[in-house]
């Protein structure tokens, strides 16, 4: 039965992370989505894995007892964390109630095996391992769009400079680059092309994103748009605003970092130190501990 139990759990973690990129799907997004992603390069194929397959029927079950106020919340999880996969609500409520299943059927086994700890871990894993996939995604989509946008800046503001509007500027900037940033470049392009204003677009930007850098970015723009401020000062001041306040995050990492490792190696490996010059002097020192125990 454990390993029946440890099959299925390996064909469940294989059918969500074969074949997962990282894109927006093409259905069931917020509805002030749903026109933008109409733009070519954020749709794409979703991935159909296993889990989804094997748990789309009871999807509609547990969307009614998780209730409208926690499907919109994971629905903006999900779009925060861009659709990784092709996410959907669906598929994430399909993906509980696969993984919700084998947690309860795995802590039942262990629990009559008399294995509390595994029981747990089981249920542990059936009740958060979808978070940790989403959770995962956000982090990690948030640290690429954070690292790509003083650079972006930087070339948007050459680009303007040499007389290119702001909104064709951005159409061609956002056209060499790939990945996170650029894909919402392109829905906020695409939004203002469907006639939402520039200053709702870049609204909408925002509230996509959980950046604080992004945040940083449509403030300046709008802040200089109401001020009428030169865009090309405000989009170099800004790069030079975001990379400074990396290198304070990152001496604050290190910071942190130095008190954790001088606990580490005081709590292990001076110990572990000691015990092995003392058992090495004791052994070569040729002491007949025999004699001196009296035995």
């Amino acid at each position: 039965m454990a390993l029946l139990l440890a099959l299925l759990t390996g064909l469940a973690v294989y059918g969500v992370f074969a074949g997962v990129r990282m894109y927006r799907a093409e259905v069931k997004l917020p509805t002030d989505l749903a026109l933008a992603l109409e733009v070519g390069s954020t749709r794409t194929g979703a991935v159909d894995s296993l889990v989804d397959r094997m748990g789309m029927r009871y999807a509609p079950a547990v969307l009614r007892i998780m209730g409208p106020k926690q499907v919109a919340k994971y629905r903006r999880k999900i779009d925060l964390a861009s659709n990784p996969g092709g996410l959907t609500i669906d598929r994430y409520a399909a993906r509980r109630a696969v993984y919700g299943f084998l947690g309860v059927v795995g802590c039942l086994v262990f629990l009559m095996r008399g294995q509390p700890f595994m029981a747990l871990l089981l249920l542990a894993f059936g009740a958060f391992w979808t978070e940790v996939g989403i959770w995962s995604a956000i982090r990690v989509r948030r640290d690429v769009i954070e690292r790509t946008l003083p650079d972006f800046l930087d070339v948007l503001a050459v680009v303007v400079s040499a007389g290119l509007g702001f909104r064709q500027a951005l159409d061609r900037v956002s056209q060499k680059y790939e990945g996170p940033w650029a894909d919402e470049l392109r829905i906020t392009l695409r939004q203002m092309d469907l006639g939402m204003s520039r200053r709702q677009a870049f609204t909408e930007l925002r509230r996509r994103n959980d950046s604080e850098q992004v945040a940083m970015f449509v403030s300046a723009l709008q802040q200089g748009e109401e001020l009428g401020a030169p865009i090309v000062e405000t989009l170099v001041s800004l790069a030079k605003d975001m990379r400074r306040t990396d290198a304070q995050n990152a001496r604050r990492k290190a910071a942190r970092a130095v008190p954790k490792a001088t606990m580490m190696i005081t709590t292990f490996m001076v110990p572990a130190t000691m015990i092995l010059l003392g058992a090495g002097l004791i052994l070569g020192s040729g002491i007949d501990f025999g004699a001196v125990t009296g035995e």
